[in-house]
């Protein structure tokens, strides 16, 4: 019989999670056994569990699994992709946008990949500088492009609820490589997204 698995990892993993989240409640003067408290620690696991099921799944996989060819286009954007995180510094939530455009050379990718790609890499303790680049050279290095252009805007509640506690603060991150080294390029992207850089 297979080990029942949530979000891809061993039930018994997620249970040791759960009396750690168990002891760090203590810790920090809670009732663990209180009505509200009881099932936190394997809800927390759980959930945990869910957001960083990125380190369990293959980008490669998820992009290869949807590729055909095509020559057609000139560029290729989906825009506004929304996405949640876990800062790696504060593990707490950072969140936003993410554009992706590129330029097929053959071959193009099912736009749910897309998608599910940022995913993969938002469901891990990041920085959104690292997210951006890994989003950007995934595309690159497995699909067959002439560019590809990553734009990411995101707020971070570990800059709102704690620190500086600047709550109208926004970061935005631009990653590229090929033709888009062009500024040209990069402004017709832009363009496209209707956000003046």
């Amino acid at each position: 019989m297979a080990q029942k698995r949530i979000d891809n990892l061993d039930y018994s993993v997620v249970e040791q999670i759960a009396e750690h989240y168990k002891s760090i409640l203590t810790l920090i003067g809670e009732d663990v056994e209180r009505d509200g408290l009881k099932k936190t620690p394997m809800r927390a696991a759980k959930a945990l569990a869910y957001l960083t099921s990125g380190y369990r799944r293959n980008p490669a996989a998820v992009l290869r699994s949807a590729i055909f060819d095509y020559s057609g286009s000139k560029m290729v954007i989906v825009r506004d992709i929304e996405f949640y995180s876990l800062c790696e510094h504060h593990i707490l939530p950072f969140y936003g946008h993410i554009s992706i455009g590129y330029i097929p050379d053959g071959g193009i990718v099912g736009l749910s990949k897309i998608a599910r790609l940022v995913e993969v890499f938002a469901r891990r303790l990041q920085v959104q500088e690292r997210l951006t680049k890994e989003i950007c050279n995934a595309l690159s290095d497995i699909l067959n492009t002439t560019g590809v252009i990553v734009y990411c805007e995101a707020e971070h509640l570990c800059m709102k609820m704690r620190g500086v506690e600047k709550e109208d603060s926004v970061t935005s991150t631009i990653e590229y490589d090929g033709v888009f080294s062009d500024a040209a390029y990069r402004q017709e992207f832009f363009n496209l997204l209707h956000i003046k850089k």
